[in-house]
């Protein structure tokens, strides 16, 4: 791979950037809402939002599959190679994880998994243990996929900033 990055690449960082961040903004300040009407419409959102960041991710796997993988735009010490992957791997995991298991919450709970309205997992009965654990992930996973992205942000402004090898201009696209 060359030193640009591709459109796809581009935009596959991005686009599951921006959701993902979205998401988890939207996550958190349900968890401080009431129940109600408004905190119901704001999780179906959620949910919506959950299913169509996990197809986003599994589309980038497959593309990083055929396009191989990324490579640094300057030599860095071995121990870094190894944190930026692990960081990678985890936001990567993260993007695969978190939806699954608010999906597997959903259906534990006994509630339809659907996007926008359209049901694509009817809702059955309440299986309280698969409920229990999707929510443990899903919950548990919250710190780890904070500690990671915080990492991810400012290991991309370092280098951009500090070592000055474009990081970030690269998958700005320029």
């Amino acid at each position: 791979m060359s030193d640009r990055l591709s459109r796809p690449t581009i935009l596959f960082h991005w686009a599951t950037g921006l959701l993902f961040l979205s998401i988890m903004g939207i996550g958190l300040y349900m968890d401080e809402m009431a129940g109600g009407a408004d905190k119901f419409e704001l999780i179906k959102l959620h949910k919506s939002l959950g299913v169509i960041i996990i197809i986003i991710a599994l589309t980038r796997i497959f593309w990083r599959m055929h396009e191989g993988q990324i490579k640094a735009t300057a030599p860095m010490p071995h121990w870094q190679e190894k944190i930026a992957k692990l960081v990678h791997w985890t936001l990567l995991g993260a993007t695969i994880a978190m939806p699954v298991s608010g999906i597997i919450m959903s259906i534990g709970g006994g509630h339809d998994v659907a996007v926008f309205g359209k049901v694509i997992i009817s809702a059955g009965e309440k299986i309280g243990w698969l409920n229990e654990i999707g929510e443990s992930i899903h919950e548990g996973a919250v710190p780890i996929l904070f500690a990671s992205l915080g990492l991810h942000i400012l290991a991309a402004l370092k280098h951009q900033f500090i070592n000055k090898d474009r990081t970030i201009s690269r998958m700005l696209g320029s």
